[in-house]
């Protein structure tokens, strides 16, 4: 597989080489050339990125919007950006299992690699089936407004190190981006504190740090890796503790089982609403607009 993806990028660099020549003589283009080249794996990273560098870096996204990252497996158009970026970005904890031989294969000696999760206090899988096939951690640390800091100083650095001569400019707009988070976070941490419910139920156990975050408690109609519906056995169990913990709503997510979340909401008298994963780009939404959103969603869900 190395071997192909190698090949294959050999020859689109090529391609992509003769093209920018024939364009060298277009004053039109030096302003995107301009830009830091940034390759992200997923949205979130992208909203990141989006949010340090600004109209300083061109993003270029590995994952197409709709597809469930845990089931991505790149091809190797999908990773000949590599080989001419300056910034690759990706998240970590396992959650693109496919990273370092794709770097391997891009062979792109100037790339500085960005794993945003490194130095997480991760959250570690329990199942042994999903340690086997996924690894250790629980991934989804972007959807924790704490994650969220962590990650986007860790791309600041990143783009600071590309380009140090805008180091103020990144700076302060991770800066401003933290304080928002902080903001956002101090506001949530005050209004689930006052709550006695605790517990609300996903589609798939994306939430775990958000939880962490905040006190509370998911269950969820599919694993961490949105893998496989619940069986009979397990449904009936989420019935139970929907009904005992008095849930009244249930949050599905686009690319994770909505039609059982509809159907367990049907059996418990709930309502299902819409979760963000922000592993793609919904609803034209920045990071911090889906978060607010989830928030408020979980929060109201709360206090019925």
């Amino acid at each position: 597989m190395l071997k192909k993806w190698t090949a294959f990028l050999l020859c689109l660099i090529v391609i992509v080489s003769f093209s920018a020549c024939s364009s060298n003589d277009h004053p039109a283009d030096e302003t995107e050339e301009s830009k830091l080249n940034v390759v992200v794996t997923f949205n979130a990273m992208k909203e990141f990125v989006a949010a340090v560098g600004k109209d300083k870096v061109e993003i270029l996204t590995i994952i197409p919007d709709g597809v469930e990252p845990h089931d991505f497996e790149p091809k190797a158009q999908d990773l000949v950006a590599l080989s001419t970026a300056e910034v690759f970005v990706y998240s970590g904890l396992g959650m693109e299992t496919w990273v370092e031989e794709a770097i391997n294969a891009a062979n792109n000696a100037n790339l500085i690699i960005v794993e945003a999760a490194k130095g997480a206090d991760a959250i570690e899988n329990t199942e042994p089936e999903e340690v086997e096939e996924h690894g250790q951690y629980d991934p989804h640390i972007w959807l924790s407004l704490k994650g969220a800091e962590l990650e986007a100083k860790a791309i600041k650095d990143a783009l600071v190190q590309a380009d140090p001569a805008n180091k103020d400019y990144y700076e302060q707009n991770c800066a401003d981006f933290v304080a928002q988070l902080e903001d956002l976070f101090n506001e949530y941490n005050e209004k689930f504190q006052s709550v006695e419910k605790k517990s609300f139920v996903t589609g798939h156990a994306a939430f775990a740090y958000l939880c962490r975050d905040f006190g509370l408690e998911q269950n969820s109609v599919e694993d961490v890796f949105a893998e496989g519906e619940p069986s009979a056995r397990q449904l009936a169990e989420l019935v139970e503790y929907c009904r005992e913990h008095n849930v009244t709503t249930i949050f599905a997510e686009e690319m994770a089982s909505p039609d059982v979340s509809q159907t367990l909401a049907n059996e418990v008298g709930a309502t299902v609403e819409t979760i963000y994963t922000i592993e793609s780009n919904e609803d034209d939404m920045t990071y911090l607009e889906r978060m607010r959103d989830n928030l408020s969603k979980i929060y109201e869900s709360l206090t019925k």
